[in-house]
């Protein structure tokens, strides 16, 4: 069952994951070059490298569709599944940190959560069918 051809996967996850690091990375940067933020930067640093290697897990795994790897796949879906569960976490914490009455903000949050959420979904779907275990068998 493809719900999304192999070759979007790969393009989608390369350059969402690219862009994520490359912001990541410019936060971190300007994080550590003020005085005033530069002590929580300091405490947040297993965060940041954590998250960094999540995207760096879909940055891989999306090149891998790419280029045709087997361990891709594998790659992809724990990504996928990485990113539903954080997601699902930090629009939990802005929710609670949200005053009430939250009801726009969680209309909000679901515009933002549900495309993503579906997308990885079918995305798993699609790296589960046949036909891509097929042309990723290595």
């Amino acid at each position: 069952m493809d719900l999304i051809d192999l070759e979007v996967i790969g393009w989608l996850f390369s350059v969402v994951s690219g862009i994520a690091l490359a912001l990541g990375f410019l936060i971190i940067v300007l994080n550590h070059s003020r005085d005033e933020t530069r002590a929580v930067a300091r405490n947040r640093v297993l965060e940041d490298i954590v998250l960094s290697l999540i995207w760096a897990l879909g940055l891989a795994g999306g090149a891998g569709v790419l280029l045709g790897q087997g361990w891709s796949r594998l790659a992809l879906e724990f990504f996928c599944w990485t990113l539903m569960v954080l997601l699902l976490m930090s629009c939990w914490s802005w929710l609670r940190a949200t005053p009430p009455p939250r009801h726009l903000r969680a209309v909000q949050l679901a515009l933002f959560v549900i495309p993503v959420i579906a997308i990885c979904m079918a995305t798993i779907l699609t790296l589960r069918g046949e036909t891509t275990l097929r042309v990723l068998s290595g």
